[in-house]
């Protein structure tokens, strides 16, 4: 069972004990393990909650009762889903337990693809890039694991004889790898053969070293990991192939790569809402085209996600709102990710019932990432769950701020019932309704 470390904010926090029979008051466990984010969620409890409606609380153990209403936030791991899913009335904790096909690569384009095949009107038709998924333990068998990749031979086929510039494209992403890890780019199967011989070699030098069959993986040569941020090579089994936006939108006075990243709170069963206060994250060096010379395995200015930059950050996060982009580009982009967002988890929730499992007393939140191509188009890219928030830095931490105010306000008083103060309203005007489903769960 979770227990917490009391800490000056915690104890300020702590609201005074309310009376016996109040049918409203909360007990909140709040274990987040993460200090960029705790304190903004114990703040976001204390600015929009009453100061009397709830009570913190270091264990579950210190529950006067399981009749009484209980809010849980914590890691996946530390979350009593047992409880919650026994006490659907008068709990509520911040992951559904399972959502995998919104969450790993491999499943997110079979939850698109199955869904445009039904609808074939969708967004997700135009606005989620082809992808094709494959098992491969071993490079020899490389033929054998595309096979079925029709999309990916085709496009082999139709790039023989081109101009690199002519060619289309290819990004790889192991499907369990997460912050960019383990990404790179193709064209052919010669390239794509290449990527993996070269992982296979590494493995092979590192086994003989160490005994080890494990091997951490750089992306690129330029790139900083810790051993946490590291690729594993025994993991590497599914992944994804995903045709490449070779030329993005870039801004003429920074012409740096960028993708959007957007909070989208999930509720229930089931409501979408789209946070209105979007990041625009930069990779650390001006864009080149694939068919720029990739010889050294550096692809960095191909790689947004700031966790994996050295050296100066300055500029690399940015309020979307903030950047010089034409007043109706800018709206067709927010109009595009509400569209989006709200249609992919219909399909999730709909089309993929097993891997996708609403719940009534749950909250989630998601961290998606979009790519804006040189026509506008918005493209949706991944969709992340406990998204790393501390990639937002201290300068924009009042985004994560008033994210998380935005949460409670929406999920936390809605579901316990409670009467909504100034600051709570003023929270949830930041959250834009762009699903509301009405399953059961």
């Amino acid at each position: 069972m979770a227990t917490i470390e009391s800490s000056p904010l915690q104890s300020n926090l702590k609201s005074v004990t309310p009376p016996i029979n109040s049918s409203t008051h909360i007990y909140a466990l709040i274990n987040y393990k993460d200090t960029y984010v705790q304190p903004l969620l114990l703040i976001a409890l204390q600015k929009c909650l009453p100061k009397f409606s709830y009570t913190l609380i270091k264990s579950q153990s210190e529950l006067p009762s399981q009749a009484v209403n209980y809010l849980h936030i914590g890691t996946y791991e530390d979350l009593p889903f047992e409880y919650i899913m026994s006490h659907v009335t008068t709990s509520l904790t911040n992951a559904y337990i399972i959502r995998k096909a919104l969450i790993r690569k491999h499943y997110l384009s079979t939850t698109a693809h199955n869904w445009i095949t039904k609808y074939p009107t969708s967004i997700l038709k135009t606005n989620i890039k082809v992808s094709c998924e494959f098992e491969l333990d071993y490079p020899e068998f490389l033929d054998d694991a595309l096979v079925e990749a029709w999309e990916l031979q085709q496009s082999f086929k139709n790039n023989m004889g081109k101009n690199a510039a002519d060619k289309e494209w290819w990004i790889l992403k192991p499907g369990m790898s997460d912050r960019g890890h383990g990404i790179r780019l193709f064209s052919t199967q010669t390239e794509l053969q290449a990527i993996f011989e070269e992982w296979e070699a590494l493995r092979s030098d590192s086994e003989d070293e160490s005994g080890n069959d494990e091997l951490c993986l750089n992306t690129s040569s330029n790139l900083n990991h810790e051993d946490s941020n590291k690729l594993i090579t025994s993991d590497l089994r599914h992944f994804v192939a995903q045709l490449y936006i070779s030329h993005p939108f870039l801004l003429r006075e920074n012409p740096r790569k960028f993708h959007i990243r957007t909070y989208v709170l999930a509720t229930g069963g089931l409501k979408v809402y789209v946070y209105h206060e979007m990041l625009a994250l930069f990779s650390p060096l001006q864009y080149t085209p694939p068919w720029g010379d990739l010889s050294s395995g550096d692809i960095s200015a191909h790689l947004t996600n700031t966790c994996l930059q050295t050296g100066n950050h300055d500029g690399s996060v940015q309020l979307l709102a903030s950047l010089d982009l034409p007043a109706a580009l800018k709206t067709s982009i927010y109009n595009q990710i509400d569209h989006i967002s709200g249609e992919i988890f219909e399909a999730a929730a709909r089309g993929m019932l097993v891997h996708f499992q609403t719940l009534p007393n749950v909250f989630e939140v998601f961290g998606l990432d979009f790519l804006v191509d040189e026509a506008g188009t918005t493209w949706l890219l991944e969709v992340n769950a406990f998204p790393d928030f501390q990639q937002t830095g201290h300068e924009l931490q009042e985004v994560v701020s008033g994210l998380w105010e935005a949460v409670v306000a929406t999920a936390v008083v809605e579901f316990f019932g409670i009467t909504q103060n100034s600051s709570c309203k003023l929270a949830r005007e930041k959250m834009r309704l762009v699903k509301d489903l009405k399953l059961r769960g």
